[in-house]
């Protein structure tokens, strides 16, 4: 489940990294460690994420939140690069990565298979749909578990 104040931290992420250039694609706050810690996931949409724009991000996001004080206590900021094996979950990212390798699970099997491979054509409000070989395959989202960059292509 997802931390109460994720979505309002994503809310004042996004003009920051916008700011600078970069994108925010997740955050997760794991309060169940002490300190607690706060990621934030971004991306360079220009070229590869690099660890140059993990730290601006961070001093940029740092002193936004201490402004605004969201998170009242003690907490560790972690700002990293997900990485190209990340798995798709926004709209944006499902147009951004139209024609990229993917491999989408399913549960319970689709057509008796759990794992799907094929190029990403797009996904709309039922299905995903992906090209095999140039043979479209339609994937009922109700049944798909996670989208993920296939990195062994």
């Amino acid at each position: 489940m997802t931390h109460p104040l994720v979505p309002q931290i994503i809310d004042l992420a996004t003009p920051v990294a916008e700011q600078l250039g970069l994108e925010v694609v997740g955050a997760v706050f794991h309060t169940n460690q002490r300190p607690p810690v706060l990621r934030v996931d971004i991306r360079n949409p220009q070229q590869d994420t690099g660890l140059d724009d993990c730290e601006r991000m961070s001093r940029a996001l740092e002193a936004c939140l201490d402004a605004e004080e969201i998170i009242p206590d003690a907490y560790v900021l972690e700002v990293s690069s997900p990485g190209i094996s990340r798995q798709l979950v926004t709209d944006r990212e499902f147009i951004s990565f139209k024609g990229f390798p993917v491999i989408v699970s399913t549960s319970p099997p689709h057509e008796g298979q759990t794992e799907w491979n094929g190029q990403l054509i797009r996904r709309d409000e039922t299905n995903i749909y992906l090209n095999q070989k140039g043979r479209v395959v339609e994937i009922p989202r109700s049944l798909i578990t996670r989208v993920q960059l296939d990195e062994r292509r």
